[in-house]
């Protein structure tokens, strides 16, 4: 359903502009307030998106992307990348096999290793997941407008650095170690999409 973009969560944004303002929250408790409204209106909340988010990075999704982004692996190495048990990932390797998604081969060098790879099926399966995954975040984008997208983004991106590098029970990251923790976020970004602008230069 369209939602103008004026309103935020079917509520008009200048209510709750309002919500925010007339909250009695004093600067040292704002966190926990804005972590319970995290919790309501995400975590609390998961969409069937979200949900094939997570099913992708714990499955046959998963692999089949590594698969198109790296080429031959061994189940070892799928392993490390899925950060899962070995049991694991033999049993979507031979739920994939079964589908025709992807081959395994005994290493003619070493016959201790086996040897994936993707099938053309499995290329073909590859691209569609990822494309109607692009699909319906860019539409979601398309809702939101240029200037809210990008904030978005910017904000996003900021959370996540800072959770890949704050964890439960750990000491806080240091200046220093934040610091380095951007740095290499803006490398990687940059990286990612000198790749990207080189990718639509070929087609």
């Amino acid at each position: 359903m369209y939602m103008p973009l004026e309103c935020i969560g079917g509520t008009p944004r200048s209510a709750v502009v309002r919500q925010w303002s007339n909250r009695k929250a004093v600067r040292n408790g704002f966190e926990r307030e804005a972590l319970s409204e995290l919790y309501a209106s995400v975590w609390g909340n998961r969409s069937k998106m979200q949900k094939e988010f997570a099913r992708g990075a714990h499955g046959e999704p998963f692999i089949l992307h590594e698969l198109a982004l790296r080429g031959t692996m061994t189940p070892s190495q799928l392993a490390s990348s899925l950060k899962a048990s070995s049991g694991r990932i033999s049993t979507v390797l031979a739920a994939l096999e079964k589908k025709g998604l992807i081959t395994r081969d005994i290493d003619p060098d070493d016959r201790r290793i086996i040897r994936v790879n993707l099938t053309d099926a499995g290329r073909e399966r590859s691209k569609c997941d990822l494309e109607e995954m692009r699909s319906a975040i860019c539409w979601i984008f398309s809702q939101m407008g240029e200037r809210r997208t990008r904030e978005f983004v910017d904000l996003l991106s900021e959370f996540s650095t800072y959770m890949a590098i704050c964890h439960p029970g750990a000491p806080r990251p240091t200046p220093d170690e934040v610091r380095a923790a951007f740095a290499e976020r803006d490398r990687r970004v940059a990286d990612h999409m000198r790749t990207e602008r080189a990718k639509a230069g070929e087609e």
